[in-house]
């Protein structure tokens, strides 16, 4: 325990004070903006019926596990110091916890890629080719997969000698941390080269258009999905790369300073802030998701209103 203290508590009390405050402001917003969406989208049978939300459905439902398995366990090992912090079986547990959300939610954003990817390159066949089921098949292998790699460690694959442990995590032999951190960037890449790919189909198709009706006023629809996926990849990589950085410096590095474990800590708080972006970026925008809510709100008041009446 002392020596785990020594090695991986590396926060002082105004480090301490400044990442909890940093939690408590990012945690309650992210929970009630996913919260909101997988309300939204369970009470409306039509959005359910699209593929789409419900790869918007499992990203929400990811963040939602994330806000709080990562604020628990990062606010308990970093700020609290419980007797169990460092207890192996429960520190892998709750690590596990954290894994499982964070994985199925860049799972969830690869899926949500390709599914735009597929709705703009076969527009004819797409709704024919993903039906409900095959997403929701899609969706249950994300998910096994993410409870497969994040029980991994409790399963056998973590270190047993200090030489290859992570200086991040206790208990993290850093082969699992390489493989976990290399999948992530895997993801990631395959949402760019998605996201790509959309906007130069986009191009070509303008550029035809523009060809067959030349002098036509309209919206290029390429610049407009340039714009919005340039958003999206900007959050995604600035929310990723420098926990992404430090886990692959962990990695090949014997050693990690006490400011390079700091910093570490104070980016990881920069995975919480995107799964309170997430929805923001992805299902709020969306017209029929917040027609669905305005109709989910409506009825609540009509519900009140009723309630109201027959009370007098």
């Amino acid at each position: 325990m002392e020596n785990c203290t020594n090695v991986y508590m590396v926060l002082n009390s105004a480090e301490k004070t400044a990442i909890g405050t940093i939690c408590l402001m990012i945690a309650p917003f992210s929970l009630l903006v996913n919260v909101l969406v997988l309300v939204v989208i369970a009470s409306s049978g039509n959005l359910q019926r699209h593929p789409s939300y419900q790869f918007m459905a499992s990203l929400a439902l990811a963040d939602t596990i994330a806000c709080c398995c990562f604020t628990i366990a990062f606010l308990d090992f970093h700020l609290f110091k419980s007797d169990d912090s460092f207890q192996r079986t429960k520190y892998l547990l709750r690590l596990s916890g954290v894994t499982i959300a964070f994985t199925g939610s860049v799972g969830s954003l690869l899926l949500m890629a390709v599914d735009r990817y597929y709705a703009i390159y076969k527009p004819i066949t797409y709704k024919m080719q993903l039906t409900r089921k095959r997403a929701l098949v899609g969706i249950v292998i994300l998910w096994a997969v993410a409870f497969l790699i994040s029980f991994l460690p409790l399963m056998g694959w973590s270190c047993n000698t200090s030489l290859s442990c992570s200086n991040l995590f206790p208990y993290v032999d850093r082969s699992y941390l390489a493989f976990f951190a290399s999948l992530v960037l895997v993801v990631i890449v395959l949402i760019l080269i998605a996201y790509a790919l959309i906007v130069w189909w986009a191009h070509q198709h303008e550029a035809n258009m523009n060809a067959e009706h030349p002098g036509l006023a309209r919206m290029r629809m390429d610049i407009h999905l340039a714009k919005t996926f340039s958003c999206i990849i900007v959050i995604l990589l600035v929310c990723w790369l420098p926990v992404l950085s430090f886990m692959m410096t962990d990695v090949v590095m014997a050693e990690l300073s006490k400011p390079q474990k700091r910093a570490f800590a104070f980016c990881s708080t920069l995975c919480l802030l995107n799964s309170g972006i997430n929805p923001l970026l992805y299902t709020l925008r969306c017209r029929e998701l917040r027609v669905a809510l305005k109709s989910l709100v409506n009825g609540l008041r009509r519900w009140k209103g009723c309630s109201a009446q027959a009370s007098n």
